[in-house]
């Protein structure tokens, strides 16, 4: 297997294992949507918040980093180094660990306070053991990505969100039925983390047996290394894993900030109640959805470290060159029509899967950014796989201050929407940074000449999408409004997709020369539609 098609599988495995916990952690959120009232939904927006905010912080970056040096020392024929550093990784994991679970359980009443919604304080306790075996987890997980296996993080992905999602449910719905509060029943969902953590833990701990004994038979009188120091080993992580931290944090300090500020900022305007109703559907319902369209995105960056890496590592700048265009372009144009379809069909998403139409806007505004979350995301990783990580740490804190300052001045114009528009801001701003330092180190184009084709699919698509969506609601005055709303999200996803995927073959922004680099079950898959293109648009490929 090519370093190109090693690259893309390893990525098309964490983005299926990234779609299939995406989606039951959406079919989680769906059926609590439906149980909890608006206190429930802040509750557990709350809880589930802070500990997505805190949990990179407790692992300080060292995942990424762990994957970085193991790859780097593999590539280098020292795989003694990779085992003294990943062992020092899990002490540090453990310590953490105990740490920052008992810190979450003492500060969650005063946390609950400041945001306003003290009703969340039993659900935060109730998430904060998750982070004694998380830390460990999330090592394990850097470790495996850097010996390029990514089947192992994958596995224990969807192994953690079954046995979270269905806890979760099962110990809410435990609890209606015993007529507990709406504040008792998302401390039971949140619960439903820490029995994921148990889960995924299982699932790697199975892996690292399994590779011990695979190496155990395959490695015979391993040549002597010499032993670095403890306190050496540490001080090598950590001064790669810092700037990393405060570069892959973003995401989860930014839906913080939001999560912090939504009633605060809102209640003098449309009064606590509304405030906390708006909570509830940002995180409830908004935050769900939004988070599909970047699951390629988190899939290709994690697969992208090790990779970047190890071509750096052997200063190959040649296949550096071809993998980061390629990661670019992999994560714009399959991010754009799940986005689009998402986007334009907010409306009937929010009739299908939650309990009344409130929100359809928040929606579709949060998800519309996460095109600019994508770009960014990859942008940050190959940074990181080239060791700016520190020049990454001052984009990003270039881009929350963005986002801090914006969100203020945004709510008090247009509300929620000024605080979800300062997030996209915040994406812009680190993306077009980061996108002009790549420049500086490694010449690429994206697209070249083919934004134009591009913007065409994207527009065409879009438009076409929504006038079918908008017929679409007339379907609820034929039958029942989920029933409508089903067929009306098939019809628009499929046909966004398609349109999407015919204009870029025809308009040449995909071209046959570039397909041959993808696996083959994609080759197979759009070789009916490459026939599509026009000559002239081959030969000038």
């Amino acid at each position: 297997m090519s370093k190109k098609e090693s690259f893309v599988k390893g990525t098309l495995i964490l983005a299926a294992a990234a779609l299939v916990a995406r989606v039951l952690g959406l079919a989680q959120r769906v059926p609590l949507e439906h149980l909890f009232n608006d206190i429930g939904n802040a509750s557990f927006t709350a809880a589930n918040t802070v500990y997505l905010m805190l949990l990179p912080l407790a692992t300080a970056g060292i995942p990424s980093t762990l994957s970085k040096m193991v790859s780097e020392r593999y590539a280098l024929n020292r795989p003694q180094e990779a085992q003294q550093v990943y062992r020092a990784a899990l002490i540090f994991a453990a310590v953490v660990g105990v740490l920052m679970s008992a810190a979450l359980f003492i500060g969650a009443p005063y946390y609950a306070d400041y945001i306003k919604v003290p009703e969340s304080t039993p659900a935060i306790r109730a998430i904060a053991p998750a982070l004694l075996l998380f830390p460990t987890i999330a090592m394990m997980r850097g470790y495996f990505q850097g010996r390029n296996n990514m089947m192992a993080g994958g596995i224990s992905q969807i192994i953690e969100q079954i046995a979270r999602v269905s806890t979760a449910i099962l110990l809410a719905y435990i609890l209606l039925a015993n007529d507990y509060s709406n504040t008792w029943m998302a401390a039971g969902a949140s619960f439903g983390s820490v029995l994921g953590s148990i889960g995924a833990f299982g699932v790697m701990l199975y892996y690292t047996f399994k590779l011990r004994r695979t190496e155990e038979k395959t490695t015979r009188n391993p040549a002597r290394e010499a032993r670095i120091p403890l306190l050496g080993v540490y001080k090598d992580i950590f001064m790669l894993s810092i700037p990393i931290v405060l570069s892959s944090v973003t995401v989860p300090v930014v839906n913080f900030i939001d999560t912090s500020w939504i009633v605060p900022l809102l209640s003098g305007q449309i009064g606590l109640d509304e405030a906390t109703r708006a909570l509830g559907i940002y995180g409830s319902r908004a935050l769900s959805v939004a988070g599909i369209p970047p699951v390629l995105s988190i899939a290709l960056s994690t697969s992208l470290i090790p990779i970047i890496s190890a071509a750096y590592a052997r200063k190959d700048e040649q296949h550096l060159q071809r993998q980061v265009t390629l990661a670019l372009r992999i994560s714009i144009l399959t991010g754009t029509p799940i986005v689009v379809s998402l986007v334009v069909a907010s409306y009937s998403v929010n009739g299908l899967l939650f309990s009344s139409l409130d929100g359809s806007g928040i929606i579709a505004m949060l998800t519309l950014g996460t095109i600019f979350q994508i770009t960014m995301m990859t942008t940050n990783s190959i940074l990181l796989g080239m060791g700016k990580s520190r020049i990454s740490m001052y984009y990003v804190f270039a881009g929350i201050a963005v986002k801090l300052v914006t969100s203020y001045l945004f709510s008090k114009l247009f509300g929620i929407y000024g605080i979800i528009g300062a997030t996209a801001l915040c994406f812009i701003v680190i993306t077009v940074l980061n996108l002009r330092m790549l420049k500086t180190i490694v010449p690429f184009q994206i697209m070249g000449k083919r934004w134009g084709g591009y913007l065409v699919a994207l527009l065409a698509s879009g438009g076409i999408g929504y006038g079918l969506n908008e017929a679409g609601k007339l379907l609820t005055h034929y039958m029942p409004g989920r029933i409508a709303f089903l067929i009306t999200c098939l019809v628009v996803g499929v046909a966004v997709v398609i349109i999407y995927l015919v204009l870029l073959i025809v308009l040449g922004v995909l071209t046959r020369q570039e397909m041959s680099g993808y696996p083959r079950s994609v080759q197979k898959l759009l070789a009916p539609l490459m026939k599509l293109q026009p000559e002239r648009v081959r030969g000038n490929a």
